[in-house]
């Protein structure tokens, strides 16, 4: 099964990831939305979704028109907090070199184990055969305050954009998770990543 590593290690490939595909970012708005993240135009894509479009294209090509966020209602945020419980107790922590033999290697939890970009594709893929549409599940990375590079769910709702961490159970806005957050996929196309800002009370309308 390979060696278990203890969670606050997972992700190191990750932020190498970032460090080699690193853009500048272009002109930018921020979502309308009170409580959503301000992103800015297309960046670059991290080094291990690349390879996961390799193997999962189809999964990379959907495009979508502007879809309106989802209702954070009582029920709604019972099952964000569900699937987040749920996956992360199923999913044992376990680096994707002890598991692929590389750095970074996104996928599918293989046989119950996997790091934090698995965590996120799972739940991502269990919200939206509950229904909810991708271009409100988004994968998002950050940076923690140790700065290591780490990957989360977003979901964007009426009541701003909340997301599902596999470091804890808790269902947090964006702005109370003590992250940095870098860059997400594009809520109209999977294939594509737009940069998220630090000061979006700068910044006017949406693109993403």
């Amino acid at each position: 099964m390979g060696l278990v590593i203890p969670r606050a290690w997972l992700c190191a490939g990750l932020l190498i990831g970032l460090m080699m595909s690193a853009t500048p970012m272009e002109k930018a708005s921020a979502d309308a939305v009170p409580g959503a993240m301000a992103t800015g135009q297309r960046t670059s894509i991290p080094v291990g979704y690349m390879e996961f479009c390799r193997r999962q294209a189809a999964e990379c090509r959907i495009r979508s028109g502007k879809i309106p966020p989802v209702l954070m209602t009582s029920g709604m945020e019972d099952k964000l907090a569900s699937v987040t419980k749920l996956v992360n107790r199923s999913i044992k922590p376990v680096s994707d070199f002890a598991v692929h033999g590389t750095m970074e290697f996104w996928s599918y939890p293989v046989s119950a184990i996997g790091d934090c970009e698995d965590y996120v594709l799972l739940k991502r893929q269990m919200l939206n055969l509950e229904g909810i549409s991708l271009s409100n599940l988004l994968i998002t990375v950050v940076r923690k305050k140790d700065g290591e590079g780490h990957a989360v769910l977003t979901v964007k709702t009426d009541k701003g954009d909340y997301v599902l961490d596999n470091l804890n159970d808790d269902v947090k806005l964006w702005s109370e998770t003590g992250y940095r957050f870098l860059k997400r996929q594009s809520s109209t196309h999977t294939g594509r990543w737009v940069a998220i800002l630090e000061h979006p009370d700068l910044l006017v309308g949406a693109v993403d």
